[in-house]
């Protein structure tokens, strides 16, 4: 099956300015995440999708294509979106949302989420990690709670599942997941997604993945291993993606 990889990049973020293009060891953050991507050849084609000239110029000046995109979309799902149902796009089996500030991207997260949909078990698919008991009250960090199947139950800011009784901590930490910002859509389940309504529970959490669960829509969560990745949405995050990348390139982790 083909897969298309779509990487949203809004310039407008509030808390990282003009975030696509600060640099990751001299390069702009969203071309390096489209270095990542098709380095791990996931998607048989990969193209960022922009609502501005600027993000769309350094894309192209490193030989990425690029999507021009209207500026009202509220999430990055509509934006993916709008590319995958493009006329250069509509031919590809499974559409692939990674998000524009995760340089270091597991590739099990984003082969997860793909086989999930690709195998015909889930219309969505998104992948999670193992969370330290540490992240819990972290709200810039998402928990997912899943069932036996693997299907997600619920995506919260909060601390899931609750602990109640201390007795019963090892358990709970064996189900702490912490959701990792990237998603596989058919085509027919990412137009049905974006047709929704905002629902209540997005608009409380801020989380755009609860409109579908909330409607009813299935999607499943590949479990992978090791640490989160870590995105990048300020200064100091920016700093350590730094620091890490030069560590890399060192061969010192």
């Amino acid at each position: 099956m083909s897969t298309l990889a779509v990487i949203p990049a809004r310039l407008g973020a509030t808390r990282l300015p003009r975030k696509p293009l600060r640099l990751l060891a001299g390069v702009p953050l969203v071309v390096r995440v489209w270095e990542r991507v098709s380095a791990l050849g996931v998607a048989d084609r990969c193209v960022i999708a922009t609502d501005h000239a600027d993000v769309a110029a350094a894309a192209r000046a490193a030989g990425a294509e690029v999507a021009l995109t209207a500026e009202h979309h509220p999430s990055g799902t509509d934006r993916v979106a709008e590319v995958a149902s493009g006329p250069a796009y509509r031919r590809f089996d499974v559409v692939l949302n990674v998000q524009g500030d995760e340089p270091f991207v597991p590739g099990a997260a984003l082969t997860g989420a793909v086989d999930l949909v690709a195998s015909g078990r889930f219309p969505l698919g998104t992948a999670a990690t193992r969370a330290s008991e540490a992240m819990l009250d972290e709200p810039n960090i998402v928990k997912v709670v899943c069932a036996d199947d693997g299907r997600a139950l619920y995506f919260s800011r909060a601390p899931i599942p609750f602990l109640r009784d201390a007795a019963d901590r090892e358990a709970r930490q064996a189900l702490v997941r912490h959701h990792l910002g990237v998603y596989a859509y058919t085509p027919e389940a990412l137009a049905q997604w974006v047709a929704l309504r905002p629902h209540p529970l997005e608009r409380v959490e801020r989380l755009e993945q609860l409109r579908p669960l909330a409607a009813g829509m299935a999607m499943g969560v590949a479990l992978t291993d090791g640490p989160p990745p870590g995105g990048i949405d300020t200064e100091d995050d920016l700093k350590r993606a730094n620091d890490r990348w030069t560590d890399l390139k060192a061969g010192r982790i």
